[in-house]
């Protein structure tokens, strides 16, 4: 860079042009900034400016104590958050009532002496002791079937005449039930429909006749085309404005006929409306005493029938009833009509533990 050129000074004028006012403009800063601070520091008294220290320092225990006070991240996402609550509807009423029974354990225990107790962070992992693994069982419904039915007193080894005849006209009715529902039930579709071979020469024969009456239903059909086009007129005719204010006057007359009959019959409705509501009435009672029965029948369907658990329908087991010439009134000379077993695991198909199995035939 070059020098600054040189003013002139020659004069009293250009002399007073190149004084230099920098100490000026830096006294009047100073002076505002001091002002705008609180004052000069140069003029602050030294108790303002410095303070004596009279706090004793921590000992090297109690900083390490601090220290260790202090929870890593990583630890503090293990810990469970005390302000956050579970949700009331995910927490079975089962569990609700044993954390209930541990409160009240833990209320009789803290009335005895105490005992030190272990501040221990450890927790044995492999510990299975009040740990609720979530299996929620399933509990079954009470079953309204008993579980041993007592059978009819005309069903004992030694039964009386009258009863024994009850207990076999039951026997006999269900077994004509049985025939008359397969003797007028729906017949089965049979699988293969009865009828006589056609030999190849019948079938020739056959598929001749069938293009013949083709070839005659297509000429027939070709002289009724042209038939009916001589008979069609060549020209369709013009409705003149006569027509047209007629069919326009119909029209206008059908409509007005339509909503006075529409009127009729609101007019006939709202005079009928007592009988309406008298209808209805009927029908809700109707509905209500069809539901009792259905309700009813259901009950009475249970007490002989378990719930669908499977792909087969329960049968119940025939009644196990001597016939007049078996009773001999001895236990040691009666026969064997059922097994124990058997007895039992119908019973349980009947209440619904067991699904129903399929009926197995035995083959000759």
């Amino acid at each position: 860079m070059g020098k600054k050129a040189k003013s002139s000074r020659k004069g009293k004028k250009a002399w007073r042009a190149n004084i230099s006012t920098e100490d000026i403009e830096d006294f009047y800063e100073k002076s505002t900034k001091d002002a705008h601070t609180g004052g000069s520091l140069s003029s602050a008294p030294n108790e303002s400016l410095y303070f004596v220290d009279k706090s004793e320092d921590l000992s090297v225990k109690r900083k390490i104590e601090k220290h260790r006070e202090k929870v890593l991240h990583c630890d503090s996402l293990l810990h469970k958050n005390p302000f956050v609550r579970p949700v009331t509807s995910s927490i079975p009423k089962k569990f609700k009532k044993r954390h209930k029974k541990v409160l009240q354990a833990k209320d009789a225990t803290d009335d005895g002496p105490k005992e030190p107790v272990k501040t221990t962070d450890m927790v044995d992992v492999w510990d299975d002791k009040g740990v609720d693994n979530g299996k929620i069982k399933k509990i079954s419904k009470p079953s309204i079937i008993p579980a041993v039915e007592v059978d009819p007193p005309g069903c004992s080894f030694n039964p009386s005449s009258e009863s024994h005849q009850d207990v076999l006209a039951c026997a006999v009715a269900e077994e004509m039930q049985k025939v008359y529902k397969n003797e007028l039930g729906p017949e089965p579709v049979p699988l293969t429909v009865p009828g006589e071979v056609i030999d190849e020469e019948d079938m020739c024969f056959i598929e001749a006749e069938d293009g013949s009456d083709d070839n005659m239903d297509s000429d027939n059909f070709g002289d009724n085309e042209d038939d009916a086009a001589e008979k069609r007129p060549l020209k369709m005719k013009k409705l003149t404005r006569v027509e047209l204010n007629r069919r326009a006057r119909r029209k206008e007359q059908l409509r007005k006929e339509l909503e006075t009959k529409k009127l009729e019959d609101l007019s006939r409705k709202i005079d009928s409306l007592p009988d309406i509501l008298q209808e209805i009435a009927k029908e809700d009672e109707e509905k209500q005493k069809r539901h009792l029965r259905r309700i009813v029948a259901k009950q009475e369907k249970l007490k002989s029938h378990p719930p669908r658990l499977g792909k087969h329908k329960f049968e119940p087991a025939p009644m196990q009833v001597l016939l007049s010439e078996e009773i001999t009134g001895s236990l040691r000379q009666i026969k064997g009509c059922c097994t124990l077993t058997k007895d039992r695991f119908k019973s349980l198909e009947k209440r619904g533990i067991i699904p129903p199995s399929a009926k197995k035939s035995r083959r000759k």
